[in-house]
């Protein structure tokens, strides 16, 4: 068991009170920041990529379905592994609800891989995903956005697109930590007594498994 200083509710909530004044200046600070990011410049798409989706070849202005804006996670998931990056599958077992909502707020949501795309529909099934996964195989579009590279291999990504007519442009990117708010789990993790409870792992995330691979 966990040893821990205890206190009555009333000493408590009086303690309470310093934390959320720092969690409410946190969540003003990101405000902050969300609102500079959106003011950032943005970059023109000029090639014409092809992908690879479960209803036929479809280019990049066609995956926003209609909405003006397309938030993409790029899955690490090349041609020839045997299955998607179990981190990767971590984060994409979050990914059934933005699909019923972005679309009211004018923006699509897609998972793109590099993998073909009979093995994305394999995995996909597999793992009971709903969203939406394309693959990119053939493309340039890994390589040109950076998550796949010669040296280093494939990363993770989140790209948000906007569509003006026939223009789409680039207009975020990031990788690494910045992709957390994409993932409840580490949310409710950080709440718990324990934490991520991941400082002695070789390396964070270590523990996590595809979720149909984890002892009942």
């Amino acid at each position: 068991m966990l040893k821990h200083e205890l206190v009555s509710r009333e000493q408590w909530f009086e303690l309470r009170q310093e934390s959320l004044r720092k969690e409410k200046e946190l969540t003003r600070q990101r405000d902050k920041i969300t609102a500079e990011i959106r003011q950032l410049p943005w970059i023109k798409i000029d090639k014409d990529y092809t992908f690879q989706t479960a209803s036929g070849p479809k280019k990049l202005k066609d995956l926003f379905e209609g909405k003006s804006q397309l938030v993409v996670y790029h899955m690490m998931y090349a041609s020839g592994n045997a299955k998607p990056c179990q981190v990767c599958s971590f984060w994409a077992d979050h990914f059934h609800g933005p699909g019923y909502h972005l679309g009211a707020r004018d923006a699509s949501f897609k998972v793109i891989s590099k993998a073909p795309i009979e093995a994305l529909m394999e995995w996909k099934k597999k793992m009971d995903w709903s969203f939406d996964w394309v693959s990119s195989a053939g493309s340039d579009f890994n390589s040109d956005l950076g998550v796949t590279h010669s040296e280093h291999g494939e990363m993770p990504g989140l790209s948000v697109f906007y569509r003006d007519g026939n223009d789409v442009y680039q207009t975020y990117f990031t990788t690494g930590r910045g992709l957390e708010s994409l993932n409840g789990t580490y949310g409710l993790l950080d709440l718990v007594p324990k934490g991520r409870d991941e400082a002695q792992l070789e390396w964070p995330a270590a523990w996590v498994k595809r979720h149909n691979e984890y002892s009942k």
